[in-house]
């Protein structure tokens, strides 16, 4: 397996519009960031796989259709007796999003869950700091981490802040932090690097990520494109011009599109890695969270690696 997801799968409640009467309306989407990267990854042409929890109920039985529907092997989804998980997105006029959460199933996933063999047979592995929050999830989540670091794999870590997961934000930034000795790849916001660092700057944040042992840094800047640490060396890559319908899923297209580049390097992804191909591979991710923005919705607005292509060659 390329890349192993753990964490969680949810429903997006997107609003896409108001009625006459100004009413929001909602679309019932499949999300979840990990759920969000795996499905990216492997629309992009890697071999991805799931590890999660879903409710005994309609949502999850279509959450584990989308991913079966998308190519990711969905054996180490869990169904149990809360609810499927669902997170309220309301989208404001520029496109950026806010989100309130109804917490169910995703955060009872124990460890003894986990399908450790999927863990040890990936090549990375992938986690967010949603499932990190409370419940069961935070065990299962660092013993996987914990796991595929011992094996050598890779593990990736994206510390998506959503405020209303969390009692405070020192809380936050306690637990945020707590998995960096694991992590080889981390991608963050502009916004979440100073609770992970303490330092608001790119440079002295991702420095700081560096010196913790994070091997590759990569901050998103929305239209802007990311800024990225690798062996010592800082640089922004520029991003794609486009009319944002959406900013649903973006980070989570840049980050699978990312992995799954990564992936094609062979067992060892970031040994002789150069600057070059390094760019390379964040301008494709760029261009990846580029469509995925010109469309509503997270999962069903990812694009394929032919669709990336064909853009990529105007």
């Amino acid at each position: 397996m390329d890349v192993t997801a753990i964490g969680e799968i949810l429903i997006d409640l997107t609003q896409t519009g108001v009625n006459e009467a100004g009413v929001p309306q909602f679309s019932a989407n499949p999300g979840g960031a990990p759920a969000n990267v795996a499905v990216a990854a492997a629309r992009l042409g890697a071999r991805t796989a799931f590890l999660g929890k879903v409710g005994n109920d309609r949502f999850g039985a279509y959450l584990r259709q989308v991913l079966a529907d998308n190519g990711v092997d969905s054996r180490g989804l869990r169904t149990g007796d809360l609810h499927t998980t669902m997170a309220v997105v309301t989208v404001d006029e520029d496109g950026e999003r806010s989100f309130r959460f109804v917490r169910g199933a995703d955060r009872d996933l124990a460890p003894e869950s986990v399908d450790e063999d999927a863990v040890l047979r990936s090549k990375i592995l992938h986690f967010g700091s949603v499932s990190l929050t409370a419940g069961l999830s935070r065990n299962a989540t660092i013993f996987a981490a914990r796991a595929a670091h011992r094996r050598g794999g890779l593990v990736s870590y994206d510390p998506n802040y959503r405020p209303a997961l969390w009692g405070s934000q020192a809380e936050a930034a306690e637990w945020m932090t707590i998995p960096l000795p694991l992590v080889d790849i981390l991608k963050a916001s502009e916004e979440e690097l100073p609770l992970l660092t303490g330092a608001a700057g790119l440079e002295e944040g991702t420095r700081i990520l560096e010196e913790r042992g994070v091997s590759l840094v990569m901050v998103t800047l929305g239209g802007d494109g990311c800024f990225c640490r690798w062996r010592g060396e800082t640089w922004r890559q520029p991003g794609v011009p486009v009319r944002v319908a959406d900013t649903n899923g973006a980070g989570d297209t840049f980050l699978g599109a990312v992995l799954s580049r990564l992936s094609r390097r062979g067992e060892k992804p970031l040994e002789g890695l150069t600057r070059a191909e390094l760019s390379e591979i964040l301008a494709f991710a760029n261009q990846a969270a580029a469509l995925t923005c010109s469309r509503s919705g997270a999962i069903p607005a990812m694009p394929a690696l032919a669709e990336v292509e064909k853009y990529k060659n105007g």
